[in-house]
């Protein structure tokens, strides 16, 4: 470890000890010439033995000879030759590293100012150590020359802050050496800033680090895009993105240009928290700055797309980043082919998992893995093991994701036995489970209906770990209220709370809805109140539940109510809010009210359902207002939606009293199509 008392040297320096007797009769330069021309000419030869036959022409030690060539060299700036010179000494085999330093620091001093009287030499000597790992001995070299007034130079300086920062440990004597050096004559520049703001960021004191940044101007030293880089990569890190958003301003300000690596965080982080659309906005700008983009900020969007289901939308950016001949690797590969598979896509994930190959990437377990969980989720379990068993001819081993995607997809198809078999085979392999594989057994059992064996199973986990988390509660509490056990998914709920695992909204939407199908709608309301009071905010899913129940009660003045506390908490409403809305206004025969929603749902990008394009045509119908259902009814037929036989019938009558023969062959074609052809398949599938 470097010792941590850095200051308190005496400020009475001494001169250097002159070196006697002098050799006049030898020119420094012509040494060094036949002293590199000889260590040229004789390179396989080790340097030791090439300096002895130089021996005679300084008439000293080897070790001696040796620091005098490098002084020379350094006066002569033939740096290389003297850095060789000095490292050479040190890996020499059993070095005794404390005495060494002494006799070589002790050489280089008395030879200094009759050799070269250049400083630099003490720069080598002290990086040297430095790249050698002798952090102490450079911090003593360090001492040693302040007693003969010299300096070492920054930069020097700076390789030692990085050396120091290269683990935990060091980190803390970087930041003392940071503070303490500028008292001894150290005049930091904006690379051991950065070195500085960097070893803060890694120990999580991004606020002492941003305050440094500031502090940099004040000091003399001006912040270059490195140092606000590192910054705001960690605010990505952690997710703070007004900071992000405010230091890119302020470098826009201070004319500083974002890299590559500044934009790579701030896509990352977009990505994360679900702005595509922006973290897109920023891939455009770099290019409207004449950037060119790297595969990283294009894979890092793909990813980001895939995760939030938008394949097409990767898609477009992996088909563009090819067109700008930016190649994707074996990671953009695996992302949309995920992305693919949680689609249930199969066939394109297959045609490109083949096309990576064909351009020789070789996959790897993720995307083995990948592939594995998309036939899984299809139920195409054979396939599934059939990529196991490829990937593991291939040398690669099957992690623990692949193994509980296979639990999962046998789970699903109500092979839980066989699932638990794979466990134990994992178990034997040394693979550790995880609490997810046993979240996939649990819900296997559950959707089974064998909830006897899942509480048995949450027991085990209690007993012997791993610990169950939120997921596996939400999953038996699932099964309690679909079995109309409301009292012990309560229980559950507050078994939860007491071991201190989070429910997330999901949990809560669980719970809401088995009140809801158990028609204890005062219940539902009283836990949308405990959540806001708790400062868990519900979601459109949780209001959606209550809101779908007293509609289907006709009470829609008291549904309409829990739309306008949804809204006023902040809370936006889906697709399935409008629908259910929709078709409550409906069959109340609000029809104002109803073709207002429909028109603002729509302004919104939100897509009717059948069910309430045909509660709205029949509304509109049973008041006589014939050319708004008709309008209606066209429109869900472009939308490629089927209307009940019920229209069909009404506008057939109609069209033909009109007149309208061809619309009523037609509409006759497409229900004999939809309610005939239609029924044939189904009964043959």
């Amino acid at each position: 470890m470097v010792e941590s008392s850095y200051i308190g040297v005496s400020t009475n320096t001494r001169p250097f000890p002159d070196y006697s007797p002098k050799k006049p009769t030898i020119r420094d330069a012509e040494l060094v010439h036949h002293i590199t021309t000889t260590i040229k000419l004789r390179r396989s030869e080790p340097l030791r033995r090439i300096l002895k036959s130089c021996e005679s022409k300084f008439r000293q030690s080897t070790l001696e000879a040796r620091c005098i060539v490098a002084q020379i060299a350094t006066a002569s700036k033939d740096l290389k030759m003297a850095h060789g010179v000095i490292i050479d000494f040190w890996r020499k085999p059993n070095l005794d590293i404390s005495l060494s330093f002494i006799h070589f620091s002790d050489r280089l001093i008395y030879t200094y100012k009759d050799w070269g009287s250049d400083p630099y030499v003490f720069d080598i000597f002290f990086q040297v150590l430095v790249e050698i790992g002798m952090l102490n001995e450079a911090r003593k070299l360090f001492m040693k020359l302040l007693n003969y007034g010299l300096v070492i130079s920054v930069d020097s300086c700076n390789l030692f802050l990085t050396r120091l920062s290269n683990n935990l440990d060091g980190i803390e004597m970087a930041i003392k050496v940071f503070n303490e050096y500028p008292q001894v004559g150290i005049c930091w520049n904006t690379a051991s800033y950065n070195i500085i703001i960097n070893s803060l960021c890694e120990l999580g004191k991004i606020k002492e680090a941003h305050h440094l940044l500031l502090q940099m101007e004040l000091r003399g030293c001006v912040p270059d895009v490195v140092s606000y880089s590192t910054i705001i990569s960690r605010y990505c890190s952690v997710g703070d993105l007004q900071k992000v958003l405010k230091l890119v301003e302020e470098m826009k300000i201070k004319s500083v240009q974002p890299n590559l690596y500044t934009y790579s965080s701030i896509v990352l982080l977009l990505c994360k928290s679900g702005k595509l659309s922006e973290a897109e906005k920023v891939l455009r700008e770099i290019m409207s700055q004449g950037i060119i983009p790297d595969n990283v900020i294009y894979t890092t969007l793909i990813d980001g797309f895939c995760k939030s289901g938008s394949v097409s939308a990767a898609c477009r950016l992996f088909e563009e980043m090819q067109i700008r001949k930016i190649y994707p690797d074996s990671v953009a590969y695996t992302a949309i082919i995920d992305g693919f598979c949680q689609a249930g896509k199969m066939m394109e994930a297959d045609k490109l998992f083949n096309e990576m190959v064909i351009r020789g990437l070789e996959p790897d377990e993720f995307s083995y893995t990948a592939l594995i969980h998309g036939y899984c989720k299809v139920s195409e379990i054979k396939r599934a093991f059939g990529l196991h068993n490829e990937m593991v001819k291939m040398g690669l081993k099957p992690n623990i994701v692949t193994y509980t995607a296979l639990a999962d997809g046998l789970c699903k198809q109500g092979e839980v036995d066989t699932a638990n078999e794979l466990l134990q085979e994992m178990s034997m392999k040394g693979l550790q489970l995880n609490v997810c594989t046993y979240n996939s057994i649990l819900n296997g059992l559950c959707k089974s209906g064998n909830i006897v064996d899942a509480e048995k199973l949450m027991e085990e986990l209690k007993v012997a770990g791993p610990h169950p988390d939120a997921f596996t509660y939400t999953t038996l509490m699932d099964a309690y209220c679909k079995t109309g056990k409301m009292s012990k998914a309560h229980m559950l709920l507050q078994e939860m709370l007491d071991s201190g695992i989070q429910p997330t909204v999901v949990t809560f939407n669980v719970l809401m809805n088995g009140f809801c199908m158990s028609g204890m709608l005062e219940d539902g309301n009283k836990l949308i109140k405990w959540m806001l009071d708790k400062g868990i905010m519900p979601n459109a899913t949780t209001y959606n539940s209550l809101m779908k129940q007293y509609a289907s009660r006709n009470n829609m003045s008291y549904t309409t109510e829990i739309y306008r506390n949804m809204c006023a908490q902040g809370v936006m409403p889906d697709s399935n809010t409008y629908n259910i809305l929709i078709k409550g206004h409906c069959k109340a025969r609000n029809m104002k009210e109803a073709e207002f929603l429909r028109r603002e749902m729509i302004e919104k990008g939100f897509l009717l359902t059948a069910s309430s394009y045909t509660a709205l045509i029949k509304g509109f119908q049973k008041r006589k207002k014939i050319e708004e259902a008709r309008k209606l009814f066209e429109e869900m037929r472009r939308q490629g939606l089927v209307a009940d036989r019920e229209i069909y019938e009404i506008f057939v009558d109609m069209n033909y009293k009109e007149g309208n023969m061809d619309v009523t062959l037609e509409l006759c074609d497409e229900m004999i199509e939809n309610y005939i052809v239609d029924r044939t398949k189904n009964s043959r599938t």
